[in-house]
């Protein structure tokens, strides 16, 4: 069956690649994008270390009050002076670890991929997850059509 009897129309135009654009350039631009999202993933965890020591830090305010409350003022000036706003690693909070990670290492990757997407293949993004659902797709069946009908 061609595209052309194909209900679905064939391919977006959008993901394929320009002429002259190899296979090999594909698969190395797709493995690119498969790092920067592995990296993406890996700055949402980041993010989540960030909210949860927060959180411990706030709930450590609770802690104080009620070592107050049930008279371990001793207890209770312990916690807010060694724990209570320390430095999670020297000179750091998370938010300063986040920030650096941003600045030194996801930004930048995440510019030279865009770069090298837009050199290579014209800025057309996923052009190798599109190649694979060419490849991968059985033509005729209602749900692995090419693209929305």
């Amino acid at each position: 069956m061609t595209a052309q009897d194909d209900p679905d129309l064939g391919p977006d135009p959008a993901h394929q690649p320009p002429v002259g654009v190899s296979d090999k350039t594909l698969e190395a631009l797709g493995s690119l994008s498969k790092a920067l999202e592995t990296v993406e993933r890996a700055r949402g965890h980041l993010y989540g270390f960030h909210q949860l020591t927060g959180t411990a830090d706030f709930e450590l305010d609770r802690a104080v009050a009620l070592l107050r409350a049930t008279g371990h003022q001793e207890w209770a000036r312990r916690v807010e002076t060694e724990i209570l706003g320390r430095n999670v690693i020297p000179g750091h909070w998370t938010f300063q670890i986040v920030e650096a990670y941003n600045r030194t290492y996801y930004q930048p990757f995440q510019d030279l991929e865009r770069r090298a997407v837009a050199e290579l293949v014209g800025g057309r993004e996923h052009l190798f997850e599109a190649w694979l659902k060419a490849v991968r797709r059985t033509v005729g069946h209602p749900d692995h059509t090419y693209r929305p009908r």
